[in-house]
């Protein structure tokens, strides 16, 4: 590649950052879609291998997709608006235990006096604004109704979404032959070979990690339930919604569990079983989940991926929440082959 090819390929890339940034109001359903697309299609590719036509196939993933993602909505929001509902009922047992408890403890063993901030005040607040909405449910519906544009663009992205998803996946096959046909034919290769390592990485993390995170707010959900915690399912998902940080999930999820445990057992013999059902869940995840779902394909840095979701963020907004580690881990195979070039290159030699 000459030098005017060179330059020609940093703006072709600077355009296409700068055309993303334009119309990231109006790309989220169809990242979702492409997402959703690409989760989906080793399922179909197996289904085919079955004989079966590629339209059946989608037909058939997508229809198990869409059913999963109904019973999410039915089943499980109601069930966290409930719990969510019960924590700010309890803040006032939060603040009598962080007054009666915490500061004084703060105050003997640390020397701080009075408070950071007006607890009482605070809980008002909360529980104001929680009654005000009504719960998740009518918060949206509220929010929608103050204006026709917002309802229509909600809808578009709510229809656009399972439409974009379904001719993705029917055609996912026959983009990446075509994207292929359109490669350069010296730099073919060495394309191949990233666009390989990048796949390995992203279905590692989506199909992979994906899947640990699932499966350890279930087992997070279900210890906690069993120990009687009344808010275990909102504490189990939001512990294995962050459990893509390591160590994360299994702290947040601690610390929460403690506090619950102590607000509504007022026993500290009751964090003995919230520490098994942690215990439990990290031994899994260590020996069991990821080396089996996931493997050593990621290696991204934990720091890394705090750093991409906040820039993602930043920048383009929940899109850039969405793509932020797929970008993340392509340029993580990009550098890392930039840096197996320059131990080999004479400027690393001299």
């Amino acid at each position: 590649m000459n030098v005017s090819q060179k330059w020609f390929a940093i703006g072709l890339l600077a355009f296409t950052g700068w055309l993303i940034y334009l119309l990231s109001p109006i790309l989220m359903p169809f990242a979702i879609g492409a997402l959703l697309a690409y989760l989906g299609d080793p399922f179909a590719d197996k289904l085919e291998n079955l004989k079966l036509s590629r339209t059946l196939a989608v037909v058939i993933v997508f229809s198990v997709m869409l059913l999963a993602l109904t019973l999410v909505l039915l089943l499980l929001v109601p069930m966290l608006e409930n719990q969510i509902a019960r924590l700010i009922g309890n803040l006032p047992a939060y603040a009598s235990w962080i007054k009666t408890d915490i500061l004084p403890w703060l105050k003997n063993r640390l020397g701080i006096e009075g408070q950071f901030i007006d607890i009482d005040q605070a809980i008002k607040i909360l529980k104001s604004h929680w009654q005000q909405a009504g719960g998740m449910a009518s918060t949206i519906i509220g929010s929608l109704s103050k204006s026709s544009m917002v309802v229509a663009a909600w809808f578009m992205n709510i229809v656009l979404i399972p439409v974009v998803t379904f001719y993705l996946l029917r055609d996912w096959d026959l983009l990446v032959a075509k994207i292929h046909d359109l490669l350069p034919n010296r730099m073919a290769p060495t394309i191949e070979t990233l666009a390989k390592e990048s796949d390995e990485v992203l279905s590692a993390f989506f199909r992979g990690q994906f899947t640990v995170m699932l499966a350890l707010g279930a087992i997070y959900s279900i210890g906690l339930w069993i120990i009687g915690l009344d808010l275990s399912l909102l504490i189990g998902i939001v512990a294995g919604l962050v459990s893509f940080i390591p160590y994360l999930g299994s702290v947040v999820g601690i610390a929460a569990a403690c506090i619950a445990a102590i607000v509504q057992f007022h026993d500290v013999w009751q964090l003995i079983p919230v520490a098994v059902v942690f215990g439990v869940g990290q031994l899994l995840e260590g020996m069991v989940l990821t080396p089996l779902l996931v493997g050593d394909k990621i290696g991204l840095h934990p720091v890394a991926v705090i750093f991409a979701i906040l820039a993602g963020g930043q920048l383009f907004g929940f899109l850039g929440i969405l793509i932020a580690l797929p970008v993340a881990s392509i340029m993580m195979v990009l550098i890392r082959h930039a840096h197996d070039l320059y131990k080999d290159s004479d400027f690393y030699a001299r």
